[in-house]
C-alpha cells in the first residue's frame, strides 16, 4: 500500500469568479467613443449600429468596391456569419477580411472597421476548422475545463482570421428531446449548463477583449420552452445567462426568437431592460437573432410596418439588428416621427463602438488577422477534438459484450451511419451549414472527419475481420419537415441528397448475412444532419424510419447486438433495449467521432460521460426536469447523471455538520472515492442538495456541485464541496431569498442513484440577497489518498 497525500485545488472559485465581471467600458474609451460620435453624422450612427453580409459586398466571390461604396458608404457594424457562406482556404479567407477592412479604413470618411462575427458551437465554423463535438456531447462530458481549452483553441483560429466576434455559446435549458435545436444546448440542468456556459465564454474571452474573441450569450432568456413560471424563469433560465454575464464577463446577449408575457423578447423592455440590465446589471451589447426585429412586424404583427418594428426594438434594449439592414435604416424616419430619440439611437452607438475598442478595432493600427501560412486544425486541435469526443460519449447498457474481447475475429458493421461523416456533425458545424443553408457540398478531408468504419479498421488487429454493410437508410421517406414560417423551401430533400449522394443503395439481405456470420454486430443507427437542427423537426424522436425493425432483425439472429446511437437528441428505444447486449451514445462527436467510439468499443478508452438530459422512455411531447422527481409510473429509460464505466466505484465516508448558519460563506460536505474495479476510469462525482421541510418550495432535488475525478485501479481520494448557502437561493415575491432549514445533502452517480446522504440543518432568518445571486458555483477540493496494489 502506498499512501501520498497532497491538495489538488480545482480552482472553482467561479464562486465569485476567479475573472469576473468588469465594466463594459473605461475612462479612456469613453473618451475615444465620444470623439468620434460627436464627428458622425446620423447616417454613419445608423450604420454602425447594423449587421450585413459580404455576399452583399461581392460579385463572382471577389470584393466589389463599387458594391462597398453603393451598400456601406457610411460603413458598417458587423459582417455576419463571414466564414461559413465562403469555402476559403485560412490565407483566403483572413486575405479577404483585409481587403474589407482595408476599404472601410481607408475609403470611408471615419474609418472605422467592422467586427466579423461567425458562429463558434462546435468549433470555428469555417473551410478547414476543427470540428468539435456538439454541446450536447460536451454537457456530458461534465468537463468545463475541456470546454474551456476547446473555445481557447477556437478564439486563435478566429483571430487569425481578423474575426473579433462569436454568436455563441448557446446556454438555453432544454427538458424536451422534440425541440429541434436540443441538440445545441448543454442539457436540462441550470447549473451544469451554467458551469459549461461560464467556461466557454473564460475560454473564448481570454484575459484580454483585444487578443480574445467576444463571446454572445443566446438566447435570452426561456427559448425552447414555456417561460411563464416567474419562479421557474429567475431560478433556471435566467442563470446561464446570468452566471456568464456575472461570472464569465459575457459582453453580448442576443434575446431570443420567442415571447415573454405574449411580448416578443426583441420588443420586451421587461426582459431586455427591467431583467437584463436594472437587476441582472449587464451593460454590455445587445445584437439581435437573425431577421428578428423583422419578426415584430411580420410575424408576430405587433407593429405596423418595419420602421416602427425597429423603434420598438431600439427602445426595448436592442442596439444592433442582425443579419441585414431591415428595419433600422427606417431609425431616420421613426426619428423624425418621435417614435425613437436621438438619446436612444446614440445609446446604441456607444456601445456598438465601445466593443469595437475593447476588441482593439479603434487603435490607429488594428491587428486584422495573423501574415503568414494558417493551420485551423493543427494536431493539439484535433487532440482536444478526440478528447472531447470520448468523454461525450455515454456508455448506457453493457451486459459485458464491452469492450469487445481480443478473441473477437468476425464484426459485422451494419446501420446507416455505419460509415458516413453526416452523423458526425451537428448543426452550426461549418459543414453543417453549408450543407443546409447552401445545399452544397462540403469536403470531408478538410479537416478530415473520421467515420466509425475508418475508426475501427485502424485500431483492430489483422486476425480481426470487419464485414460492413449499411442494411437500411436514416428514413424511407423524408422523415424531417422544414419549417416553412422560416424558410419556405425545399432545402431538405436537397440536404438528403447531398446526404447519400454517393453511397449504395442499402442490402438489408447481406447485412443480415453477414451479421448471422459474425461473433457481434455493431448496429450504427440514429440521426444526421437533415434530420436535426434548426428549422428541421421530425415527426417523432425513436429511431428514425425503418431503423427500429432493423436492429430488431438483427436481434434475431442472436448475436449480441451493440448498439451505436448518433444524433442530437435522445432516441427512444424502449422496445430494443432489453435485448441489446450494449448501447452507446455518441451524439454528433465531430471530426474525430469515429476514433472516438471506436477506442470505446475496444477498450482503449475507458467511458466517462454522464447524461446531461433524462432519457425518455416514450415519446410523449412533454417536458422532462430530473428536479421534480420521476413519478413511479413514469421513470425515464435512462436519469440525469448517468452514464456506465468499465469499472466500478465505491463512495465512503460522508462528512457533513449536523449544523450550519444561513450567513456561513460556505458548507463543506466530504467524501471519499475508491476504484473498485480492474482498470484505470474517471467518475463523475455528483452532489445533489434536497429540502427535507414539508413546506418548503424547493424542488425536491437539485444539483449543486460536481468534480470529475481520474482513478487509478485501487486508487482513493478524497473530494470536499463547499457549498455556499446562497446556492439555495429563491425567487419569492419578487424577491431573492434563501431560507434555512433542514436539507439531505446528497452524493452519488447520478440523480437517482445516490450512494451517500446526510442531513445539516441551516438555522437563520431568511436571509434576502438584495443585489440578486452572487454565488452561483460550489468550489471543490481533490486530496489524492491511497493506492492499493
Amino acid at each position: 500500500m502506498m499512501n501520498k497525500y497532497y491538495l489538488l485545488i480545482i480552482a472553482l472559485f467561479v464562486m465569485q469568479g476567479a475573472m469576473g465581471q468588469t465594466s463594459f467600458s473605461t475612462k479612456e474609451i469613453d473618451e475615444q467613443v465620444d470623439n468620434l460620435m460627436s464627428k458622425m453624422t446620423l447616417d454613419e450612427k445608423i450604420a454602425q449600429i447594423e449587421g450585413t453580409r459580404l455576399r452583399d459586398i461581392m460579385v463572382d466571390g471577389k470584393v466589389s468596391l463599387e458594391k462597398c461604396r453603393e451598400h456601406i458608404p457610411h460603413g458598417i457594424g458587423h459582417f455576419c456569419q463571414f466564414s461559413s457562406g465562403q469555402e476559403l482556404p485560412p490565407e483566403q479567407l483572413r486575405d479577404l477580411v483585409r481587403e474589407v477592412q482595408n476599404y472601410l479604413m481607408n475609403e470611408t470618411r471615419l474609418k472605422i472597421p467592422a467586427i466579423f462575427h461567425e458562429e463558434a458551437i462546435t468549433g470555428f465554423a469555417t473551410y478547414q476548422a476543427t470540428t468539435f463535438p456538439q454541446q450536447i456531447g460536451m454537457g456530458c462530458s461534465w468537463n468545463p475545463e475541456l470546454v474551456q481549452k476547446n473555445t481557447t483553441a477556437i478564439s486563435k483560429s478566429m483571430r487569425e482570421v481578423g474575426a473579433s466576434f462569436a454568436l455563441s455559446p448557446m446556454i438555453d435549458i432544454s427538458r424536451t428531446a422534440h425541440w429541434n435545436r436540443h441538440q445545441e444546448s448543454y442539457g436540462e440542468d441550470s447549473y451544469l449548463t451554467s458551469r459549461m456556459g461560464v467556461a466557454f465564454v473564460q475560454g473564448l474571452q481570454g484575459d484580454d477583449f483585444k487578443t480574445g474573441v467576444a463571446a454572445t450569450v443566446k438566447h435570452f432568456a426561456g427559448y425552447g420552452t414555456k417561460n411563464n413560471s416567474v419562479k421557474e424563469l429567475y431560478e433556471e433560465y435566467l442563470m446561464p445567462h446570468e452566471a456568464c454575464i456575472k461570472v464569465g464577463n459575457a459582453k453580448s446577449v442576443m434575446p431570443s426568437y420567442g415571447t415573454y408575457k405574449a411580448l416578443p423578447i426583441s420588443m420586451s423592455p421587461t426582459m431586455l431592460d427591467q431583467i437584463l440590465r436594472k437587476e441582472i446589471g449587464f451593460d454590455g451589447l445587445v445584437v439581435s437573432d437573425y431577421g428578428a426585429i423583422n419578426m415584430i412586424y411580420k410575424k408576430y404583427k405587433r407593429a405596423p410596418d418595419q420602421m416602427t418594428a425597429g423603434a420598438m426594438a431600439l427602445n426595448a434594449g436592442v442596439d444592433i439588428e442582425l443579419s441585414s439592414p431591415m428595419t433600422f435604416p427606417y431609425l431616420k424616419d421613426a426619428l423624425k416621427k418621435g417614435l425613437v430619440t436621438e438619446k436612444d439611437i446614440n445609446q446604441a452607438v456607444k456601445r456598438s463602438l465601445t466593443m469595437k475598442a475593447k476588441l482593439g478595432l479603434l487603435e490607429d493600427n488594428p491587428m486584422i488577422g495573423k501574415d503568414g501560412d494558417l493551420d485551423f486544425d493543427p494536431a493539439s486541435n484535433r487532440a482536444l477534438a478526440y478528447q472531447s469526443a470520448v468523454e461525450s460519449i455515454v456508455l448506457l447498457k453493457n451486459d459485458g459484450v464491452l469492450p469487445l474481447k481480443k478473441s473477437t475475429r468476425k464484426i459485422a458493421l451494419v446501420g446507416p451511419n455505419s460509415s458516413t461523416v453526416h452523423c458526425l456533425l451537428g448543426d452550426y458545424t461549418y459543414q453543417a451549414m453549408r450543407a443546409f443553408w447552401k445545399s452544397a457540398k462540403f469536403d470531408e478531408l478538410n479537416p478530415k472527419l473520421v467515420t466509425l468504419k475508418e475508426g475501427l479498421e485502424s485500431k483492430v488487429g489483422r486476425k480481426v475481420s470487419i464485414q460492413h454493410e449499411r442494411g437500411c437508410d436514416w428514413s424511407a421517406a423524408l422523415e424531417a419537415t422544414i419549417d416553412k414560417d422560416g424558410f419556405g423551401d425545399d432545402r431538405l430533400s436537397k440536404l438528403k441528397m447531398i446526404s447519400v449522394s454517393d453511397l449504395p443503395q442499402p442490402d438489408l439481405k447481406k447485412a443480415l448475412k453477414i451479421a448471422k456470420e459474425s461473433d457481434v454486430i455493431i448496429a450504427a443507427m440514429g440521426e444526421n444532419i437533415y434530420l436535426n437542427g434548426e428549422g428541421r423537426w421530425r415527426k417523432g424522436i425513436g429511431l428514425p424510419g425503418q431503423q427500429e425493425e432493423f436492429v430488431k432483425q438483427l436481434i434475431a439472429t442472436g448475436k449480441p447486438v451493440i448498439l451505436v446511437l448518433f444524433g442530437g437528441r435522445q432516441q427512444v428505444i424502449a422496445d430494443i433495449e432489453k435485448d441489446c447486449a450494449a448501447i452507446v451514445n455518441a451524439w454528433f462527436p465531430g471530426e474525430e467521432g469515429g476514433n472516438a467510439v471506436a477506442d470505446i468499443l475496444l477498450g482503449n478508452a475507458n467511458p466517462s460521460g454522464k447524461l446531461c438530459v433524462s432519457y425518455p422512455r416514450t415519446q410523449e411531447k412533454k417536458e422532462i426536469d430530473y428536479k421534480l422527481g420521476y413519478a413511479k409510473d413514469d421513470q425515464p429509460q435512462y436519469p440525469f447523471g448517468y452514464g456506465l464505466s468499465y469499472t466500478s466505484f465505491q463512495y465512503d465516508n460522508i462528512k457533513l455538520p449536523k449544523e450550519a448558519k444561513l450567513t456561513d460563506e460556505s458548507i463543506e460536505v466530504s467524501c471519499s472515492v475508491t476504484n473498485s474495479g480492474k482498470v484505470d476510469g474517471t467518475e463523475v462525482v455528483q452532489l445533489y442538495i434536497s429540502p427535507l421541510d414539508k413546506n418548503s418550495t424547493m424542488k425536491p432535488i437539485q444539483l449543486k456541485g460536481f468534480e470529475k475525478v481520474s482513478l487509478k485501479k485501487g486508487e482513493t481520494k478524497e473530494i470536499t464541496f463547499k457549498v455556499s448557502p446562497q446556492l439555495l437561493a429563491q425567487y419569492k415575491n419578487n424577491d431573492w431569498v434563501v431560507e434555512g432549514g433542514n436539507y439531505a445533502f446528497k452524493i452519488g452517480a447520478s440523480s437517482t442513484d445516490i450512494r451517500l446522504s446526510a442531513t445539516v440543518q441551516i438555522k437563520g432568518a431568511p436571509l434576502e440577497l438584495r443585489e440578486g445571486r452572487k454565488v452561483f458555483f460550489s468550489s471543490t477540493t481533490v486530496q489524492d489518498q491511497k493506492l492499493n496494489k
